[in-house]
């Protein structure tokens, strides 16, 4: 059985699924602050934080669990920056007590949710994953300390992990079932969507000066069920007897913030109201990731690449009022 810790959120529950079409039995321990009940529509779903190491023990001690997909983590960069006692505790502190449970049950693998966000402000694109990690905010640092935590605890224990970092998770279940909901929406797709709906009024470009092709920020768009197919390749890379690592997960293709709303009114068919505003600080103008790594070790490569589909499939989710 695979434990999907935060398979309640957005990424994890579309692991969480594909998992199941995959024929393989599922147990989701969430909190719920940020997930949704209504996402966990495959397994079992067992409520529970990872700051409560009794509830844990008994989780570990209940299901039979082979293997564990990590996912749970607070990830609002801003609010990181006001407050890094939060994101410190919940993301590096809960996930010792998560990491110690498997250690003492003999759980052997872990697929761990990381994030492009542990590079910081890079000097060369596309990012690779020997370029250096030095992340800006906490939320990042969290992340990247993690990974060092995973190493030592591989040495030390025979943890066998692999690190996955995203760049930025976009899009929806192709058939409908399953979407992104946050609250607060802080995502572009999301937050286009709204616009296009007239839920807002409109949405802000930030900055339109960058030295990008048409002057707005540049990011690496994958879609959600994308990265779900590659946890699973992950997994699959560590149980065959696959080395420890990390690695990117990304299109190698960029679009721009006023190329996804460009592409969102053709999709939509609405017109969506833009307002042009000033750069945000520590944007950086390009954000790209090279997944040859990942194609190389686990052969994956990103099915759904285009950003029109990936619109398309946000947009069939969100439209049909799906929202959690």
């Amino acid at each position: 059985m695979y434990l999907v810790v935060g398979g309640a959120g957005y990424i994890g529950s579309h692991i969480n699924k594909m998992l199941y079409q995959n024929g393989m039995d599922t147990v989701v321990y969430d909190s719920l602050v940020y997930g949704h009940k209504e996402a966990v529509k495959w397994g079992r779903l067992e409520v529970g934080d990872l700051a409560d190491p009794v509830r844990l023990e008994e989780i570990f001690s209940t299901y039979d669990i082979e293997a564990v997909f990590h996912f749970a983590a607070f990830a609002y960069v801003g609010e990181s920056v006001e407050n890094p006692s939060k994101y410190y505790n919940n993301n590096v502190a809960n996930t010792l007590h998560l990491l110690d449970a498997m250690v003492r049950h003999n759980v052997k693998y872990i697929v761990f949710s990381s994030t492009c966000a542990t590079y910081g402000v890079p000097e060369k694109m596309p990012i690779t994953e020997d370029m250096p990690q030095k992340p800006i905010n906490p939320y990042g640092a969290s992340k990247l300390m993690i990974e060092r935590i995973l190493a030592d605890y591989h040495h030390a224990y025979d943890l066998n992990y692999c690190c996955l970092r995203y760049f930025n998770a976009a899009g929806s279940d192709p058939d409908g079932e399953i979407g992104e909901s946050h609250d607060p929406e802080t995502h572009l797709i999301p937050l286009v969507l709204m616009a296009a709906t007239g839920e807002r009024e409109n949405i802000k470009v930030f900055g339109t000066d960058y030295p990008t092709r048409d002057g707005s920020c540049i990011r690496d768009y994958i879609h959600v069920t994308d990265l779900a197919d590659a946890h699973l390749r992950a997994m699959a890379y560590l149980k065959n007897g696959g080395e420890s690592t990390c690695m990117n997960l990304g299109n190698c293709i960029g679009n721009s913030v006023l190329e996804v709303i460009e592409a969102a009114k053709e999709v939509t068919g609405k017109e969506i109201p833009t307002v042009l505003a000033k750069r945000r600080p520590g944007d950086p103008p390009m954000l790209v990731g090279s997944a040859a790594k990942a194609e190389g070790v686990l052969g994956w490569k990103p099915k759904y690449g285009d950003i029109r589909v990936i619109l398309e499939h946000a947009w069939k989710w969100y439209s049909e009022k799906k929202c959690y």
